[in-house]
């Protein structure tokens, strides 16, 4: 497939995924422009392309001067074909501690570069009838990610700016497509291992890409791919039946709760692609002829909590403002508008309620919490609502109106959710409504501006979900649709009539009630008496090979099998796995992110048939429920002391569980495998051999957990099996993962059934993790109790071989031993000490621990990660071998 004759440009490719572009672009005849900040880099790209007989120049233009950009296309090249948005930064930080201008720098690149450069070559691509757009988002923008909430918001925004440039493209052949790559870069260098940046890399990127670039390529405009490391999967909408209220007095938050298992259903979805999928009319007339709406007793009030609501001046706001007078709130009016401000003010105090107005821009946030705090003493809800329309075709848009309905709908929502959130976390309480619209999950003709603020409002409220569980902060994003001052500019007179606020502001009241204390993150589409959620669906997807780069050839042949493929075998969002590393080990482990309910999920092509029949067997999920307290008797268990509170005590402002604590919930799940398959099965003979945890979210200190569990990997010793199982553990209502266990245990005398007798790479999990020749860099030593094991096990373990001593003494011990997992916990937690948080923790176990010796653990920071080992000071043995964590920040030093 040749691109002679194509001019390209590629922004951010002096390394990484740009220059993996440019130089497969350059191969296939096209003529390249290398854009990068870096002139050095850049000049590489291209000197290696012209070495090589290809055609490249250098652009060092800030891809927010795109008009500088694409005119070194046209000077040199006289045109330019395909853009492919691909710079981009991170600048990443918890959200409290996100300053504006690494908000501002983020949203700069990312959004307004892709909209500066893909103007400038807009009218030439209409002139000619042919583009090509590629804009790159992220796993971080589609499902939020803890301390991206700048880099998730621009992703986002991404996906909804692509879906609206199809719309308006695809009568002049412009095609443009959403990509949500994982790979090697000068970015990602600063969040992965080595170990997987060497098996991510951009060249399982770049052929699908310059595929859907070729003219005869694959139409898939609009659409939104994951892929990386040779796997492509499309993702698309997937939306709830929903619930339908009878739009009267009785619509109430009260009522919303009693249907709210309804709104969230998804027995029955559909697949929407456009704003007007949806029977809006006939929601509308079946909601009138419902009886009246059943209510919860007790009623869901706000009485004593301030509420904060943007906009509020008219429309939505006003309804909001008006329901949450009635139900005993505090609300804050605000709106730039100081007549429609003060209007609603005394229209909630007429009907006694209790209002304040804050006449200012949304981005004075911390005049609006101010005057809360001054008026009512404190804030509980946000309401994110204030929005502005600026519609314009793509073509005709000016940077102003770009930039005005950016600042008010994203940068608005970020500074007000910025000022509540520190008064939110010292609480532990807060809940948050954010407003997204239609246009912003699908995509509008003559809303490019809109559209992108919208979706980048939807990954800013997913990442706030993430960051603010610990607190019992809850953040949500709504998408409704009602007949407002905004919408009457593009709304005939009678749907305006029709669809009122009033029919929203239930759903809201619902969602930003303490009454609602497990929702988060989601999205909800509302109109006219109707709620459903919304969420991403991924395609079961296509793989390539990973010993060799596919090619474009490849992705044409494979198109129909890929497209078959992807719309065959559809997974949640609630599956979905965290960006970084778990997309990595699940390719590694050729599951190809397929379900646990596959019974073909874990098969080995050298695995006997003894192996694939016990691979196939089912197994029951298993629910763990804790508390607060189940945290801190983990936490004594391994070691915490009653002066780390943080550790120990329930009201610390940083209370936690130690991060070991993830090996708890799976137990039960992973110990009910049954293994009496093997030959000579004998429980006497077992040893467990490896731990591997990662950490996929933030952990809870209270909730239900399910775990479940099969058989990942079975190995032929000889005279030993080694069994290694995966278990992912989930929240039971959210479903978001949140650990992912592998356990390896050896059965002495079980071997001799044929199969695999050396294991695969499992990246992390099955690392050497090999010392290097030198002192090691940190040392703690930690002398346990001889009590330790008689507490440890009260999580969960009850094993005798640890508390009863005849028991011991027939295993060979001379008393009963400490749990593996529980030095592997004092290892770990010593490696938290010196080093700060980790995304994973692997060790094998190599000797046994007695109850009151002294654990002693050696540590060495190698890049990203630190290995370590563990010893018994008083025998001098080796407890912990092959061990190593990966830190969330490479970068540390160590703390002691």
């Amino acid at each position: 497939m040749s691109f002679k004759g194509h001019t390209i440009v590629i922004t951010g490719a002096g390394g990484g995924l740009g220059k993996a572009y440019s130089l497969l672009f350059a191969a296939r005849g096209a003529n390249v422009v290398v854009n990068d900040f870096n002139g050095a880099a850049a000049q590489k790209v291209v000197d290696e392309i012209t070495k090589a007989g290809g055609k490249a120049v250098v652009n060092t233009s800030s891809v927010t001067d795109g008009a500088a950009v694409i005119k070194t296309a046209v000077d040199n090249f006289g045109t330019v074909t395909i853009l492919i948005n691909n710079a981009g930064i991170l600048r990443d930080k918890g959200f409290k501690n996100m300053s504006d201008k690494e908000w501002d720098q983020i949203t700069e690149v990312h959004l307004k570069g892709a909209f500066s450069c893909t103007k400038a070559a807009w009218p030439i691509f209409r002139k000619q009838k042919f583009g090509r757009v590629i804009n790159t988002a992220s796993a971080a923008g589609l499902y939020g990610n803890f301390g991206q909430a700048n880099y998730s918001a621009a992703k986002m925004g991404l996906v909804a700016f692509t879906k609206t440039l199809a719309r308006e493209g695809a009568k002049y052949n412009i095609k443009s497509t959403a990509i949500a790559p994982i790979a090697a870069s000068p970015m990602t260098e600063t969040i992965m291992p080595p170990e997987m940046l060497a098996n991510l890399s951009p060249e399982f990127v770049a052929p699908f890409v310059a595929a859907l670039s070729h003219p005869d390529g694959p139409d898939a405009s609009g659409k939104v791919f994951e892929l990386g490391a040779g796997f492509i999967a499309e993702i698309r909408w997937e939306r709830s039946h929903g619930a339908i209220f009878k739009t009267d007095s009785s619509f109430t938050p009260s009522a919303v709760k009693a249907k709210w298992a309804e709104v969230t259903d998804f027995s029955k979805p559909d697949y929407p692609n456009a704003v007007t999928d949806v029977d809006s009319v006939g929601k509308l007339e079946a909601a009138k002829k419902l009886p009246s709406n059943p209510q919860v007793s007790p009623a869901v009030r706000f009485d004593g909590q301030t509420v904060i609501i943007t906009g509020a001046g008219a429309g939505l706001g006003r309804a909001y403002a008006h329901m949450y007078g009635r139900l005993g709130a505090n609300v804050v009016v605000n709106d730039v508008s100081q007549k429609g401000a003060n209007a609603v003010v005394d229209e909630v105090t007429k009907a006694g309620g209790k209002a304040v107005a804050a006449v200012c821009s949304v981005e004075d946030a911390d005049k609006i919490v101010q005057i809360a705090l001054e008026k009512f003493g404190g804030v509980h809800v946000l309401i994110a609502n204030a929005g502005i329309l600026r519609d314009k075709s793509f073509l005709s848009m000016t940077e102003e109106e770009w930039d005005l309905v950016l600042a008010v709908h994203l940068r608005g929502t970020y500074k007000c959710a910025k000022a509540v959130w520190p008064i939110f976390q010292k609480q532990k309480y807060g809940r948050i409504v954010t407003t997204c619209s239609q246009v912003g999950i699908y995509g509008n003709f003559g809303q490019a501006n809109y559209s992108t603020a919208k979706a980048g409002i939807m990954g800013l409220t997913k990442t706030l979900a993430f960051e603010g569980k610990k607190y019992n902060i809850l953040a949500n994003v709504i998408a409704p649709s009602a007949g407002t001052a905004m919408t009457s500019t593009i709304w005939p007179q009678e749907m305006v009539d029709a669809f009122k606020p009033d029919y929203i502001a239930p759903i809201v009241g619902y969602l930003s009630s303490k009454d609602n204390d497990d929702t988060s993150g989601a999205l909800f589409e509302i109109l006219g008496g109707w709620a459903a959620q919304t969420r991403w669906q991924r395609a079961g997807g296509q793989s390539f090979p990973s010993t060799k780069p596919y090619t474009i050839e490849d992705v044409f042949s494979k198109w129909r099998k890929l497209r078959t493929s992807m719309m065959a075998v559809l997974r949640t969002q609630r599956q979905h796995k965290k960006q970084s590393s778990r997309l990595w080990r699940t390719l590694a482990i050729k599951i190809t992110m397929v379900s646990f309910q596959d019974p073909s999920a874990f098969a080995d092509a050298e695995d006997s048939q003894l192996v694939l029949n016990a691979k196939r067997v089912p197994t029951e999920p298993s629910t763990y429920s804790f508390t607060e307290r189940d945290v801190i008797l983990y936490n004594l268990g391994i070691g915490a002391t009653e002066k780390e509170l943080k550790w120990t005590f329930e009201g610390d402002d940083e209370f936690s569980a130690l991060p070991t604590f993830g090996v708890i919930p799976q137990f039960p799940c992973s110990a009910s495998l049954p293994l009496d398959w093997l030959p000579n099965f004998n429980p006497a003979k077992l040893l467990h051999g490896e731990q591997y945890l990662s950490i996929e979210a933030p952990i809870p200190t209270s909730g239900e957990l399910v775990s479940e569990a099969r058989l990942l990997e079975v190995l032929d010793k000889g005279k030993a099996a080694a069994v290694t199982t995966i278990v992912e553990t989930r929240d039971k209502h959210t479903g978001t993962l949140i650990f992912e266990n592998q356990s390896t245990v050896f059965i002495r005398g079980a071997g001799g059934f044929g199969g695999k007798r050396n294991g695969n790479d499992r990246g992390s999990a099955s690392a050497a993790n090999t010392p290097p020749n030198r002192s090691p860099d940190t040392v703690m030593e930690e002398k346990t109790s001889t009590s330790q094991a008689a507490l440890y096990r009260l999580s969960g373990d009850y094993n005798p071989l640890h508390i009863l001593p005849e028991f011991a003494a027939i295993g060979g011990f001379d008393q009963p031993i400490l749990h593996g997992l529980c030095f592997m916990g004092i290892a770990g937690k010593h490696v938290l000490k010196a080093y700060g948080p980790y995304k994973d923790i692997k060790v094998r176990f190599a000797g046994v621990v007695y109850p009151g010796e002294t654990i002693v653990t050696e540590m060495w920071k190698e890049g990203q990660k630190v290995l370590f080992t563990a010893k018994v000071k008083e025998r001098d043995a080796v407890a912990l071998a092959a061990a190593a964590v990966t830190l969330e920040d490479g970068s540390q030093k160590a703390k002691l």
